[in-house]
């Protein structure tokens, strides 16, 4: 953790909206592990989420009162997040797949029985990534899909890397 950490040692779960259901069009939440920051509001991502999109572990946000679970990225920690589901339960490759991850620098944040979320610093490279994961899925076992890459809404590249490669 960083100086800027209000309670350094107390980790929170907050509910962040990660869509709507399809079928009945209600808000769906996923419970995020996080730790909360000096700055009222503000809170450090300690693991990327499974279905939350445009954020990773280690990035800053805050959230809004009047909002149930919308937040605003306020720094960015990073950290790529990769999401991978499993068409059927596969631990063999999910076990190889860590193990590669962990080679680059990367951790396991979520692993449920059809899917997996790492996450791995940006400097590793998206070409090195990109060549690790389709390696190990091919797309008949499970797919992968970036978390914090692309705009929900657009598809287009979010970039927020370039900054943090002029700092």
């Amino acid at each position: 953790m960083t100086d800027d950490a209000l309670f350094p040692d107390q980790e929170t779960l907050l509910e962040l909206y990660a869509g709507n259901h399809p079928v009945n069009n209600q808000p769906i939440f996923e419970k995020v592990l996080a730790t909360p920051l000096q700055n009222k509001g503000d809170y450090r991502l300690l693991k990327s989420p499974l279905f939350v999109r445009g954020v990773a572990a280690l990035d800053t946000i805050n959230l809004n009162p009047d909002s149930r679970g919308r937040f605003i990225v306020v720094e960015r920690g990073g950290n790529l997040c990769i999401r991978v589901f499993f068409r059927e339960p596969n631990e063999a490759l999910e076990m190889q797949l860590t193990a590669e991850i962990e080679k680059l620098s990367g951790h396991l944040d979520i692993k449920t029985e059809r899917a997996v979320v790492y996450s791995i610093h940006f400097g590793v490279g998206f070409n090195a990534i990109e060549q690790l994961m389709n390696k190990w899925i091919n797309g008949d076992k499970a797919s992968w899909i970036y978390g914090n890459v692309y705009d929900a809404e657009s598809g287009e590249a979010l970039n927020w890397w370039q900054a943090l490669l002029q700092a």
